[in-house]
């Protein structure tokens, strides 16, 4: 007893003193491969480039930077090697800051970028007045390293488009695919055939479309961020709204004329990248040389050609790239690929995710070669969501996108993400990374995302006991022991149920993948009731905000929302203090099944947090999590699943100085 007090006391201070630690460690992600610190501080005020005849007009734009006529000079030096790279690379780069001034030498200007963006989270990271004296050697394992968005389904301004750009390129993302077209709209303008942006032949959204001095416009803005973009015209598949403009399918004569005109028209467009996406998934294909024909016309006019695999059979030679996507996505032999298979936002969690693809390996590989490019996170709009602050916030593309960027950059990793997929494990190799991954993040949240949607706290402090799942024969609101008593072991018809440990602030029980990838439980089944619960101290009697969760929303699937009264189909509860926490009133009523029908409160980040009191020192949070069947009528990818965490009232920060516990220290054990 005495024990548990006194480690309690260590903790409160810990906390106390420095919640993060920030100040003992640099925040920069991604993380440096190799940083050498040296004693000594330099102040500064600005920033003078002695650019050495490089170009500096893209980072003079899109570097967050104080430059001037007076102040520090910053070196730029393009050289033809740099020292302690492993291997040639373009993206390479060294930065020394010492009593000298500030260097920074590449082989490229995209080397000289990222040190310039290096840099820049450094003066922030130092309160914008001083710079550390130090040397980091710094290059990338994966050459792609990117997002997508599908404004095909759902058109996003260009405000918006370009606010991600800027911010992802300061992480050192690289890629911005453009998802252009889809069956319910065609978003690029054509003046060749207008007729295709028009809004008699759209279905959502209508009229909504990019001008070809927009398209310009962001093209121009990826360059000046150094970010490659990737424009993607789906073919012949996803193409309804080609259907309806011109009344004809892509793969016959006379569509793949007019689909020549506008991909012509689109080549001219992007005049300054060197690929052009072109789809080819999820069609049946009636003309056999459709594919063949539309690459060797796109590489006639200087493009490389990319697809998604599954797709077309494509053999070496005969594609430029592959994106795999599903788990039936594989490398094609002789053509390098980008791993999208287990990228897709849209079904990701708020919280769980996150650390599978932190933890994971790009294409199962430790770094990028011939065969393996890097990696795409992709976010779908079948669903129709209006908002566009929404879209970004459920799903969490700023969080995932700072774990890809420092994955893809590091390379490694410790499984493909469907080996132990969500799970954490305190004290892992794996736990500890993400840990250290997720201090960091924090600190960029706070600083460089206040007025960016960010909804996400700290969970690897969070623990839980979780039990087995008792049988409960369809009977979802059947209570048992658990919901009474909490202990380690029960004893329910004969068989004995044990209760195991978790950590996070989302848990699968079941993933919403199933099988292909493992939740908390080995062998999840139909028709049972799991209970979790864990202890939270409070310094003192606080409102604090919660956010919960049994179902998380996929952003591509037609589901109703919960009976009102209830947090789901499944009768799942909350109790805190043995109080029901009941859930809030949905704003979606409708009991037609419609991807046309926008999300509302469904999600929790997207709400206001429920207002909850805890008391001063420990408090216990329990919770019922019955599963009838894995897919019903109302919810076609039914998750098993919980999320929680409890943040202040707005729902902009963690609740302050909690201590999670999965036993009570204040109860004899």
């Amino acid at each position: 007893m005495g024990q548990k007090r006194n480690l309690l006391f260590t903790a409160m201070m810990l906390f106390a003193v420095n919640p993060f630690n920030i100040s003992a460690q640099q925040t920069l992600i991604p993380k440096p491969r190799i940083v050498e610190k040296n004693q000594g501080v330099m102040k500064v005020k600005s920033f003078v480039l002695d650019s050495n005849g490089t170009d500096i007009s893209s980072i003079m734009k899109s570097v967050d930077l104080p430059f001037g006529n007076k102040g520090t000079q910053v070196d730029l030096k393009l050289v033809s090697q740099l020292s302690g790279v492993e291997k040639a690379n373009d993206e390479a780069y060294k930065l020394v800051i010492n009593d000298q001034g500030v260097s920074i030498s590449a082989t490229n200007e995209k080397g000289l970028y990222w040190g310039m963006q290096t840099l820049a989270q450094l003066y922030d990271e130092y309160e914008r007045e001083r710079l550390p004296y130090l040397e980091i050697t710094d290059w990338p394992a994966f050459r792609v390293r990117g997002f997508m968005q599908d404004v095909g389904r759902s058109y996003i301004s260009v405000e918006e488009l370009k606010k991600e750009i800027e911010t992802l390129a300061k992480y050192k993302v690289n890629v911005f695919h453009w998802h252009l077209t889809e069956n319910q709209a065609w978003r690029l303008e054509s003046k060749v055939h207008p007729e295709i942006v028009a809004a008699e032949n759209m279905t959502r959204m209508k009229g909504k479309y990019y001008t070809i001095e927009e398209a310009k416009e962001i093209q121009a803005f990826c360059k000046e961020h150094n970010m490659l973009l990737l424009p993607e015209v789906d073919m012949p598949g996803h193409s309804a709204a080609f259907v309806r403009a011109f009344g004809v399918d892509m793969q016959s004569e006379k569509g793949m004329k007019i689909l020549k005109d506008l991909v012509n028209e689109v080549c001219e467009i992007f005049d300054e990248v060197p690929y052009l996406h072109i789809g080819t998934d999820e069609v049946k294909f009636t003309n056999p040389t459709f594919c063949d024909d539309m690459v060797a016309f796109i590489r006639e006019r200087g493009k490389k050609v990319i697809s998604w695999n599954p797709g077309w059979r494509y053999k070496a030679g005969e594609i430029d790239m592959t994106q795999m996507w599903s788990y039936k996505g594989k490398p094609t032999p002789g053509v390098p690929a980008i791993d999208c298979k287990f990228h897709y936002l849209n079904h990701y969690d708020t919280f769980a995710d996150i650390y599978g693809l932190y933890t994971s390996r790009v294409g199962n590989a430790d770094q990028g070669d011939d065969q393996i490019a890097g990696a795409i996170l992709a976010i779908w709009h079948d669903r129709f969501i209006d908002d566009e602050s929404k879209n970004i916030k459920q799903n969490q593309l700023y969080p995932n996108m700072l774990a890809l960027a420092e994955r893809a950059w590091l390379g490694g990793g410790w499984q493909y993400f469907g080996d132990f997929g969500t799970k954490m494990e305190k004290g892992t190799e794996p736990f500890e990374a993400f840990t250290d991954f997720e201090n960091r993040m924090v600190w960029h949240k706070d600083y460089n995302f206040r007025d960016l949607p960010f909804a996400y706290v700290k969970q690897t402090e969070v623990e839980w006991n979780i039990s087995d799942a008792f049988p409960n024969d369809g009977d979802l609101a059947k209570s048992f022991e658990p919901e009474t008593i909490s202990k380690g072991s029960y004893t329910y018809g004969g068989k004995n149920y044990g209760v195991s440990s978790a950590t996070g602030a989302g848990i699968y029980l079941r993933h919403v993948w199933g099988t292909s990838v493992p939740g908390f439980y080995k062998d999840p089944k139909e028709n049972h009731t799991a209970y979790a619960w864990t202890y939270v101290y409070s310094p003192r009697k606080q409102k604090v905000g919660l956010w919960f969760e049994t179902q998380n929303y996929s952003r591509s699937e037609k589901d109703l929302a919960p009976k009102q009264g209830k947090w789901d189909y499944r009768e799942s509860k909350i109790w805190i203090n043995q109080e029901e926490i009941n859930p809030p009133a949905w704003t979606s009523v409708h009991t037609e099944k419609s991807n046309e029908i926008t999300l509302g409160n469904e999600n929790m980040v997207v709400r206001d947090p429920i207002e909850v009191t805890l008391k001063k020192g420990w408090n216990k949070v329990l919770i019922k999590l019955p599963i009838g069947k894995f897919s019903i009528p109302e919810v076609r990818l039914t998750k098993w699943m919980f999320a929680a965490a409890f943040v202040t009232k707005d729902g902009k920060k963690a609740a302050p100085g909690l201590i999670y516990s999965t036993t009570n220290p204040e109860l004899p054990e």
